[in-house]
């Protein structure tokens, strides 16, 4: 049973009894884009605030945007926790944009450090497809809807939110301030607990007095796993690990019992493919990926002089350029990486696939098979048709269809058992 059903009622009565709350402040911070780690990242942080006897929640944002779906489920649970929620959209230089920005006001107070953005809250399709004008203005009503409901529960201006979404205009912290988006500018964390000192909120029909003047600060960070899957759901890391799945894959397959490559691929492959589905792919792309390294694959199968090989490499950039949707808050895959990668995998295809495809082919020789081809001396003279040999280094019996003299030169042609069969070596005048 989740514990913050006992806790929310106790904090509560607390509330109703002192009609203050004293300071102890636990600050979260985000600096990328909203996703379902958030929303996990989130409710853990207000869970142990809630439980260790949080008086006050900070969030510090510095966001491009994400998941609408996220978003929601983060608004709602600003909504539940009975401790006072400050969205500060932090640091200098930073933003709140799109579903950030709806985070920022959906908070019970809105702040913003000087030098950062709000706004741009225009909702976007992800994935590649295109929606038809009715499937749009139906996301944009809902949007709107889902924007005037917050602003007017937090008293906020609702025309200005409502630019912020149908317009995708953004505002200045100053300007955000004067069209009341926001509740107040701070600086850094300093002032922003002095401003709030003394600042009445009220949450869930309770007015809260907030003394933070002189708060004792908690800070929540990522756990090990977040951290993980904050780098995983990179788009440049989840392309790269994608590609790496292929290389590893693909030399187990030609050189089986390796094993250690073929589980590096195994895992890489995944943990891309996990990535890119979390920050939404374009399945052209995808498709244009797994086409290029196929071709070059084939390139090294059945060889076609650089035919297929160019094909795949162009099929690989162009779906490496459109994996990843312009629109995509993550952010997009940079060039640089592109043509490296690129390069590297059509490199590594033509040479290191082509070098363990040899290998792969290449005859075996163990024990005296090694020494088919060797040249050396006869150290008896051959009679009917047997003698003896000496090879790097060993003496062997040895068989001949031709009269071999002692001193003579042989070369051996093939080993049965312990014994070889030699030629004489002739040696051409002129």
């Amino acid at each position: 049973m989740d514990m913050r059903n006992f806790i929310a009622p106790l904090f509560f009565m607390l509330l109703f009894f002192s009609g203050e709350v004293f300071s102890k402040v636990f600050v979260a911070e985000w600096q990328e884009a909203i996703t379902p780690l958030t929303v996990d990242y989130i409710k853990r942080s207000l869970s142990k605030a809630e439980e260790e006897g949080g008086t006050l929640f900070v969030l510090e944002l510095n966001t491009p945007g994400g998941l609408e779906s996220s978003m929601r489920e983060i608004v709602q649970e600003f909504q539940r926790t009975p401790l006072p929620v400050v969205v500060f959209v932090y640091p200098s230089g930073g933003r709140a944009a799109s579903a950030g920005a709806i985070i920022t006001i959906s908070a019970d107070i809105a702040v913003m450090s000087p030098g950062t953005n709000i706004g741009a809250a225009h909702p976007v399709q992800m994935g590649g497809g295109e929606q038809d004008s009715v499937m749009k203005e139906k996301v944009l009503q809902d949007a709107l809807a889902f924007v005037r409901s917050i602003a007017k529960e937090k008293g906020r201006n609702v025309e200005v939110v409502e630019k912020m979404v149908k317009e995708s205009i953004s505002l200045t912290p100053e300007e955000a301030l004067k069209s009341r988006v926001i509740d107040m500018i701070a600086t850094d964390m300093t002032e922003l607990l002095n401003k709030l000192d003394g600042r009445i909120v009220k949450k869930h029909g309770r007015e809260i007095t907030l003394k933070t003047k002189d708060a004792s600060i908690y800070s929540v960070k990522k756990s090990l796993r977040e951290e993980f899957l904050s780098l995983v759901t990179n788009p440049t890391v989840a392309y790269m690990l994608l590609l790496i799945g292929f290389y590893g894959i693909f030399f187990e397959l030609y050189n089986p019992g390796s094993v250690i490559p073929g589980a590096v691929g195994i895992i890489s492959l995944l943990l891309g493919l996990y990535g890119l589905g979390v920050v939404g792919i374009n399945w052209l792309g995808l498709l244009l990926v797994l086409t290029g390294i196929l071709l070059l694959a084939l390139e090294v199968i059945t060889p076609s002089f650089g035919g297929l090989a160019v094909a795949g490499g162009i099929a690989l950039a162009l779906g490496s350029f459109i994996l990843i949707s312009p629109e995509s808050p993550y952010g997009s895959i940079p060039i640089s990486v592109i043509a490296t990668m690129v390069v590297l995998t059509v490199g590594f295809f033509l040479f290191a696939g082509r070098l363990g495809l040899k290998a792969q082919k290449r005859k075996k020789m163990l024990g005296v098979e090694e020494l088919i081809g060797e040249e050396g001396e006869a150290i008896t003279d051959f009679v009917n048709g047997r003698g003896k040999v000496f090879i790097k280094g060993e003496i062997w019996n040895a068989v001949s269809e031709e009269d071999i003299k002692k001193g003579q030169a042989v070369i051996v042609e093939s080993a049965k058992g312990l014994t070889l069969r030699v030629k004489a070596k002739h040696v051409q005048s002129y």
